[in-house]
């Protein structure tokens, strides 16, 4: 075979017969950046890797076209306990793919009763709701459904039809394709479980989360979605590499409003004594992170002293900002 005509042409023997693939019409950039997918989010949502993996295959299904005519590109039901990182990946990978202006996010909490229908396809003639606005913005991304067990049952009918045809009809007429995105439910549905069963395998785990989702969820709905994953509870030592990881976030978010600042090695332990959670989880380190560096950031701004170049360091039981010299 000509070398000019490989990167437009594989030939593969299997059984004896030739089988031709001719690549999917995709740039090479695109390509490569669809190649480091599940790098990126492994170094993005700490501890949960096999969650990764198996929600990458689902997106690159979904990105080449693989997915089934008709559907979304890809759904997912993420269950776990609360703070492991459920809607931090749907966050992660939508950035990834699309932007971050491209993930849309409706909390079920707020959809509990019949009449609730209406705020998501609108009430009245004529009205899109909000899922009709998301799409005018969009018709690519990502549905976000936080916390699904809490929806009405007429809700649900709703997400039976975007699993099965990519359609929704608004209150106006209007149906929408949502053929474009993709779709994604959290649930804390066995979280409890998860952190009580400490001293079970996580294949355990996962059985046992995903029976008792089975058992909960209206079994037409469970059956549509196409990849349902358990994240694991974060250990102490996941946590830990957690909190430098959002240190150094943080550290770049207060670079970007002008502050030359960096950090000693005392901040992470002084953040994992302040915002470690066993159960919650590591929603209580982030806030812990943005509370006490940048209350050390604004007292040290009302006194003049973090106006060149700074270093947030631990005295007692206290994060501090001290300048730090030149030479």
């Amino acid at each position: 075979m000509n070398a000019a005509l490989a990167p437009e042409r594989r030939v593969f023997i299997r059984s004896g017969s030739i089988v031709s693939m001719t690549p999917l019409q995709i740039s090479q950039d695109r390509l490569e950046h669809l190649r480091h997918l599940e790098a990126h989010l492994c170094a993005q949502i700490l501890g949960q890797d096999y969650v990764i993996s198996r929600a990458v295959s689902v997106l690159h299904r979904g990105e080449f076209g693989l997915s089934t005519p008709g559907r979304p590109r890809g759904s997912f039901l993420f269950l776990g306990p609360t703070g492991v990182g459920k809607t931090e990946l749907a966050l992660a990978f939508t950035r990834y793919l699309f932007g971050k202006e491209k993930l849309f996010r409706f909390d079920m909490s707020e959809y509990q009763t019949q009449e609730s229908l209406g705020l998501l396809l609108g009430g009245k003639l004529g009205e899109i709701g909000l899922l009709g606005l998301a799409v005018a913005k969009s018709s690519t991304g990502t549905l976000l459904f936080d916390e699904i067990e809490k929806a009405h049952p007429r809700v649900l009918d709703v997400f039976l039809q975007i699993l099965d045809a990519a359609r929704a009809t608004l209150a106006s007429g209007e149906t929408l394709d949502l053929s474009g995105f993709y779709i994604v439910f959290t649930s804390n549905l066995g979280g409890v479980d998860i952190l009580n069963l400490q001293h079970s395998s996580f294949a355990t785990m996962e059985r046992h989360v995903l029976s008792r989702a089975q058992q909960s969820l209206r079994p037409e709905l469970f059956a549509r979605i196409t990849e349902k994953l358990v994240f694991n509870r974060l250990s102490y030592d996941v946590q830990i590499e957690i909190a430098k990881l959002h240190i150094g976030r943080e550290l770049a978010f207060l670079r970007g409003k002008g502050f030359s600042i960096t950090a000693d090695k005392s901040v992470v332990s002084f953040i994992i004594q302040h915002g470690f959670h066993p159960r919650l989880g590591a929603r209580p380190l982030r806030d812990a992170i943005e509370r006490h560096l940048r209350d050390a950031i604004a007292e040290a701004t009302l006194a003049e002293v973090a106006t060149g170049m700074a270093e947030f360091t631990v005295s007692g039981n206290e994060l501090l900002v001290r300048p730090v010299l030149d030479g």
